[in-house]
C-alpha cells in the first residue's frame, strides 16, 4: 500500500517542478494569461512568437540542465524510500531498479518542459519574457546559469543532511517526553527481527 503513494508522489513532485521552477508564489498569475491557459477544453494555443521566445529564455536560462538534475535528485531521494516501503526481499533491489530504469525510458525532459511553457506564458507578458532573455544574454545572467546548477545541488544536499538532523532530533525528542511509545518502538523491532 506504500509503494503507490511513494510513486504518486514521485511524479507529483516530476510534473509540479516545471511550475515551481517558471513562477514565484509572490507573483500572482496575469488574468488574461491565467484565462486563456486554462480554457475549458485544456490549455489554449500560445502566441507562436511567445512560445518561441519562451522556448529561447529556457534554453538561454539552462531550465534543461536544471529539470535534468532535479530528476536525478529526485531518483536518488526517492529510492531509499521505495527499497523501504517495500517488503524485505531479495527482489527488492531487482524490483526498484527496474522501476527507474522504465520510468527513465519513459521520462522525457522535454515533456516537462512542454508543461513549463503554459506556466511561463501565465505568469509573464511577452515583454517580461523578452526582458527575461536579454538578462539572461548578458554575462552575469550567464553566471547565474553556471552557477545555479551547482548551487542547487549544494543547497539539495544542505536540506537534506538539516531534514535528517532536524528529524533524528525530533525523534529522540517525542520518545523522551514519551516513554511508552519508546517501549512501543522496542518492541516492534524485536519482534520484525525474530521473524
Amino acid at each position: 500500500m506504500k509503494i503507490p503513494i511513494v510513486i504518486v508522489c514521485f511524479l507529483l513532485i516530476a510534473s509540479g517542478f516545471a511550475q515551481t521552477k517558471s513562477s514565484s508564489p509572490e507573483v500572482p498569475p496575469k488574468p488574461q494569461a491565467a484565462a486563456e491557459a486554462t480554457g475549458p477544453s485544456g490549455p489554449s494555443q500560445l502566441d507562436a512568437a511567445k512560445k518561441a521566445d519562451i522556448r529561447r529564455l529556457m534554453d538561454l536560462a539552462g531550465t534543461g540542465l536544471l529539470v535534468g538534475q532535479v530528476m536525478d535528485g529526485m531518483e536518488r531521494n526517492i529510492k531509499p524510500l521505495m527499497m523501504n516501503a517495500l517488503p524485505p526481499g531479495e527482489y527488492r533491489e531487482k524490483l526498484v531498479d527496474l522501476f527507474f530504469a522504465k520510468f527513465q525510458s519513459k521520462a522525457d525532459p522535454r515533456q516537462l518542459l512542454d508543461l513549463a511553457v503554459p506556466a511561463y506564458d501565465k505568469y509573464y507578458t511577452h515583454e517580461e519574457i523578452k526582458g527575461l532573455i536579454q538578462f539572461y544574454g548578458t554575462p552575469l545572467g550567464q553566471k547565474l546559469v553556471s552557477v545555479q546548477p551547482k548551487m542547487t545541488g549544494e543547497l539539495q544536499e544542505a536540506g537534506r543532511k538539516w531534514g535528517e538532523g532536524l528529524g533524528r532530533d525530533s525523534m529522540i525528542e517525542v520518545l523522551a517526553e514519551h516513554p511508552d511509545l519508546a517501549t512501543a518502538l522496542l518492541a516492534a523491532k524485536k519482534e520484525t527481527q525474530r521473524q
